[in-house]
């Protein structure tokens, strides 16, 4: 399908919205949700070769959520795309019987690929995937992977890195969502990993650098990637506003994770939806 600008804006303020109202009713990784909405709804509702009622389909995209914590924002853009309802995510988020929880799990959820949750796992599991699409002869079909900042201080995710280059994977997509906090910290403080784009193509990685809140330089990102046939990986770095969306949460590590009060649902709701009406009236 093809979006405007400000169709995938209404849907991301929406599915804001969405993230809002689970973190009213339960602790959920709330910062990092929403620093990466605007990236996520345009993937899974324009990007991405997928059909939910034809989800085994050798032909699809792949995704997996290497920044495992972000589980919540992914099952709402998945109930976007029509996988399931808002409301099913809301009322069976971390219950017993419930598809959906802190991470995404396959196991419970069919419209997740693989399971993850320890960060630097996903980013490999992707390129092993990518390689295997290769293997199968498949040349269509791409393989994303969102990674978080912090989560570049893993190992595996640099030994994935060396790999995709030297398979010649360019069906695979590493999007980093860069909102320079993770959970005790600025990312200079805890990790220090100094120019995330120049270690990337120093690896022989293609670098996209962009504002990842800016739904038009998204989609560019987008439009321009090379071919899923070509054999260089591409990393798209996302700079992004951790709490993006509710003033009180952005740039804010204490909003890494958390619950929000009735009071401060209703006031965030109206302001998201008092931003996106003033900037389309304009």
């Amino acid at each position: 399908m093809s979006y405007t600008v400000r169709e995938l804006e209404k849907a991301a303020m929406q599915i804001r919205i969405n993230l809002l109202r689970l973190c009213n009713k339960e602790v959920i990784h709330i910062g990092g949700d929403l620093s990466i909405t605007d990236v996520m709804t345009a993937l899974w509702l324009d990007q991405m070769n997928y059909d939910p009622k034809n989800k085994s389909d050798e032909d699809r995209d792949r995704f997996v959520l290497s920044k495992g914590h972000s589980s919540a924002v992914t099952s709402f853009c998945q109930a976007a795309l029509g996988c399931f309802s808002p409301e099913d995510v809301i009322n069976e988020y971390a219950t017993d019987e419930g598809r959906f929880s802190m991470h995404s799990c396959n196991l419970v959820n069919p419209f997740v690929e693989v399971s993850t949750g320890s960060l630097g796992h996903g980013m490999p599991i992707a390129c092993g995937m990518a390689a295997g699409l290769r293997l199968k002869g498949n040349y269509k079909s791409r393989v994303y992977t969102v990674m978080g900042d912090g989560e570049q201080s893993e190992g595996s995710i640099w030994e994935a890195a060396a790999n995709a280059v030297h398979y010649k994977l360019g069906n695979l997509v590493a999007i980093l969502d860069y909102n320079g906090l993770e959970a005790d910290g600025t990312i200079d403080e805890i990790t220090g990993l100094g120019n995330i784009a120049d270690k990337y193509r120093a690896f022989g990685w293609n670098v996209v650098e962009i504002d990842g809140n800016d739904m038009k330089q998204i989609l560019n990102a987008f439009d321009h990637l090379p071919s899923a046939d070509s054999q260089v990986p591409t990393c798209i770095i996302a700079s992004t506003v951790k709490g993006k969306g509710v003033s009180f949460m952005e740039g804010n590590v204490r909003w890494h994770a958390g619950k929000i009060t009735d009071e401060q649902l209703s006031s965030c709701i109206d302001s998201l939806r008092s931003e996106y009406e003033q900037r389309w009236s304009e």
